[in-house]
């Protein structure tokens, strides 16, 4: 078997350039290629002729001679001869055959020509039985055909030493190897094989020269080429008048191309000084008159308008000729357009937004501390500056990708600068938010006119990627220098502003007002009080009982952390809690409670869960299994008894990660309920993904339910189907007067949970009453509910005695509201309070309870019209 082509020996170097040469080994590059391709091509040229001679020359001898037994074995000798000629014509020539490697062509051709020899050296042992008188007309013929053979073989250099060695070989053949012969044929072979080999080496050096002299001028014109074509480099000259003679083509071109002929113009009207650049401080007419030298002026086209987006820089000297005289200017220059453009796109992108195309916060804060300097220097103009916060843009970034989140932000930029047209300037200053500067406006109906009109626009429908998007956007108005004459403080207020719009519902607008600077500072003083009070120990848990619906025997209680500070007192956890969030210590303080819980209640009945709140920042750490496997550890708490409430935002990053978690979770044998169900981003989704044991039924659906025509019941009874269907546990929230038991129970609810079976309370009381009614539940409270009460999240103030405080409205009726963030004492009740839900909108009320959670019930002292709160903010005069 023969071995692999890449296991077989090369030749050696000498004998490899000879094959090459000989054309026989296939061609190293294109120059040998092509010239193997010219010799079949000389040759293919020749066949023609060659073909004829060796068909006529022996014809004619047959002719002669026909009727002797010679001519007839003469014929059959000589005819292949013909017809290999025209094989090998057809092989250098036939269009199918060029198609083949050429290698093997001319070993196609060198093996016919072989052939063909041996047929003339039979046909010349035929030719010899012909009459004596025809053997010179046959010595003729014979010669005529090699001859003619020969030539066509001339070109190819293999083929050549093919015929002679077979002529040789022939001879020997024919004279019986007879010494004299013998030596002349063979001499006369070995001579010209010699002959052909040595051209056939010459022909490859000169080959290879040639190739070295192809590669060094194509190189050097690819240089020239590239040089002229791309380079950034040209020159120039003129005469003693300054006129060109002489201007790089593609610069001409260029030039031509705006109108300006160059060849025999003035260079000062080919080309003007770019006044902008500080470099160019004499104009090239001094130059040109002084017959100084110039360098790196950066100049333009003369003419062609401002569409001639083209810079360049020239230098240029003197010339003289050898008697000093001078000729005129020569030159040189490279194109700065590249440079110009970079530079203005570097300027671009330091002041403008590169996704939105407007301005940058860069760029505002530059535009906004300029327009505060000219308001101070020219007197008490006004500035109105908006800022722009994007409602449930985060949805959409986490549902659709950040693509659709960023073509979403192009046309809200390209709304919002229609909305706002020539009033002001309108800039992005990162993710969703959004800056407008009004100068030369103060009147508050004016902006809130615009910031309304603002809202509109942004909240209408957006069509992207074959989706319909809604979002909203939420305002906050400071004006200067009312609100803050230095640029830091009036951004800061209108930040506040913007807090405080968002903080009442979202897509409002709210101006700035004194009161959200001392809410903003009491938050940064909780913040600092946070920090310290874990380690101080200042919070405990307190807890709310959850009771059976079947037998009203309670079968847990949920831990709410509450935090007793030393000077405020009782802070309640909807402010603390949000603050921890955002400060980063909602892990610390969930940890700590997640322990404590689970020691207080190793010490229950056996019957007896804990339920423990995880925020959605603690259940996106993946070390909250081992958490929860440490804090059962230490505690002795069986799993089983330990329930985790999760609220539905963990889902709004739904991943492989969550379901990694909720796995890791149920793990630990640990029970998990899905809290606050039915507001949110609710999906049905989540419980079929998530293994949930309880569903715990948000409370504004249990408020009000009891009333007639109230949709809620029916909402109950259908969140109770469902998660009975799915094999889950269901617990009502918020159940606070007696009647409603009665309700929840009917509608099919497992559990019940709220005041009317009393408050959250430290683990003491917990364990006397596990202890009393022997573990039994005792209703309080109102026996039959009241006045339907509408919830709502909005801010508000709240004056009494002369001190005013911000407060959050979370329910409100026509006969009263529920407030809280503020800390009010037991003696407070009774006393007289306004409450003031927005500007022009203030109700008279008295305090009728208030907890130690930061809330308070109000009664108004006249009923309230609900579908106020629904009716635009009256304008206020600035």
């Amino acid at each position: 078997m023969r071995p692999p082509a890449t296991d077989r020996e090369e030749p050696s170097g000498g004998a490899r350039a000879l094959v090459e040469a000989l054309g026989l080994a296939p061609a190293s590059d294109a120059l040998v290629e092509e010239s193997r391709r010219a010799a079949l091509a000389a040759s293919a040229a020749l066949w023609p002729a060659a073909a004829a001679v060796l068909l006529l020359a022996p014809l004619a001898l047959v002719l002669l001679a026909l009727g002797t037994p010679a001519a007839t074995a003469l014929a059959w000798r000589t005819a292949p001869a013909v017809l290999l000629a025209l094989g090998c014509w057809a092989v250098a020539a036939h269009p199918r055959a060029a198609a083949s490697p050429t290698q093997w062509r001319l070993a196609t051709i060198a093996a016919g020509a072989s052939a063909i020899a041996l047929s003339l050296a039979l046909g010349a042992e035929a030719a010899a039985a012909l009459p004596r008188a025809l053997h010179p007309a046959a010595a003729v013929a014979g010669g005529a055909a090699t001859v003619a053979l020969a030539l066509a073989l001339q070109p190819l250099r293999a083929a050549t030493l093919a015929l002679v060695a077979t002529l040789a070989l022939a001879a020997l053949a024919l004279t019986g190897a007879a010494p004299l012969p013998a030596a002349l044929a063979l001499g006369a072979a070995a001579l010209v094989a010699l002959a052909v080999t040595r051209a056939a080496l010459v022909r490859q050096r000169a080959l290879g020269e040639r190739r070295a002299r192809r590669e060094i001028e194509r190189r050097d014109s690819r240089l020239v080429a590239e040089y002229e074509a791309h380079g950034t480099g040209w020159f120039w000259q003129s005469d003693r008048r300054g006129r060109l003679t002489y201007l790089s083509d593609k610069v001409a071109r260029e030039l031509r191309a705006l109108g300006i002929e160059p060849i025999g113009a003035p260079l000062t009207d080919v080309f003007r000084v770019d006044s902008a650049w500080v470099e160019t401080e004499r104009t090239l007419s001094f130059h040109l008159s002084s017959r100084t030298s110039f360098t790196d002026y950066s100049v333009r086209p003369a003419a062609g308008g401002s569409g001639a987006e083209r810079w360049w820089s020239i230098s240029g000297r003197p010339a003289r000729d050898d008697l000093d005289r001078f000729q005129g200017f020569i030159g040189a220059g490279s194109d700065l357009t590249e440079q110009r453009r970079a530079e203005a796109e570097i300027k671009r992108l330091a002041l403008f937004d590169a996704l939105t195309g407007i301005a940058n916060r860069q760029r505002m804060r530059l535009a906004l501390e300029q327009t505060l300097a000219q308001a101070q220097a020219g007197g008490t103009h006004p500035t109105g500056l908006f800022l722009l916060d994007l409602d449930r843009f985060k949805a959409v970034n986490d549902t659709l990708g950040h693509q659709v989140g960023d073509e979403l932000l192009k046309e809200v930029a390209q709304r919002l600068q229609r909305t706002i047209g020539d009033a002001g300037l309108v800039g992005r200053l990162g993710g969703d938010e959004f800056k407008v500067i009004v100068p030369n406006e103060g009147d508050r109906d004016r902006l809130a006119a615009l910031a309304q009109r603002v809202i509109a626009a942004l909240s209408l429908p957006y069509h992207i990627d074959r989706s319909t998007l809604s979002i909203g956007c939420s305002v906050g108005v400071a004006i200067a220098p009312a609100d803050g004459a230095a640029q830091e403080e009036l951004v800061r207020n209108a930040d506040l502003a913007l807090y405080a719009a968002k903080a009442d519902g979202r897509g409002v607008h709210r101006f700035y007002r004194e009161e959200l600077l001392h809410g903003a500072q009491n938050r940064k003083r909780l913040e600092d009080d946070l920090r310290q009070a874990l380690a101080a120990g200042q919070f405990h848990l307190a807890y709310q009982p959850v009771v059976s619906t079947a037998d009203t025997r309670i079968m847990g209680y949920e831990a709410l952390v509450r935090w007793d500070h030393p000077q405020r007192g009782p802070v309640s956890p909807a402010e603390f809690i949000p603050v921890a969030e955002e400060c980063g210590l909602i892990e610390a303080i969930g940890a700590w409670v997640l322990e404590t819980a689970c020691a207080e209640a190793a010490s229950w009945p056996d019957h007896v869960r804990v339920a423990v709140n995880v925020s959605p920042i603690q259940f996106a750490n993946p070390q909250l299994p081992a958490l929860v496997t440490r804090a059962l550890a230490a505690s002795g708490l069986a799993p089983a008894r330990l329930e985790l409430e999760i609220t539905e935002g963990v889902f709004l990053n739904e991943d492989a990660s969550s379901e990694r978690m909720f796995r890791a979770l149920k793990a630990l044998g640990v029970r998990l309920a899905l809290d606050d169900f039915g507001t949110g981003y609710s999906s049905l989704g989540y419980l079929r993904k998530a293994p949930f044991d309880k569903i715990k039924i948000d409370q504004s659906f249990v408020r009000g339910a009891i009333q007639p025509g109230n949709r809620n019941a029916a909402i109950i009874r259908a969140i109770v189907s469902l998660a009975e269907t799915l094999g889950m546990e269901t617990t009502a929230e918020g159940v606070e007067q007696q009647d409603e038991i009665v309700l929840i129970r009917g509608l099919g609810c497992s559990h019940i949970q709220g005041y009317v079976y009393g408050r959250p309370a430290r683990a003491d009381d917990v364990r006397a009453q596990l202890a009393a009614a022997e573990g039994y539940a005792v209703p309080i409270g109102h026996k039959t509910s009241r006045a339907a009460r509408h919830r709502v999240l909005r801010s508000a103030r709240i004056e009494l005695a002369g001190e005013r405080a911000e407060v959050r409205v979370r329910n409100i009726s026509a006969a009263g509201a529920m407030v809280d963030g503020v800390d009010l004492p037991a003696a407070a009740i009774g006393y007289p309070v306004a409450l003031e839900l927005e500007d022009g909108l203030a109700l008279a009320a008295t305090i009728r309870w208030v907890d130690d959670e930061g809330r308070a019930g109000l009664e108004f002292a006249a009923a309230f019209d609900l579908d106020r709160l629904n009716q635009p903010a009256p304008r206020r005069a600035a």
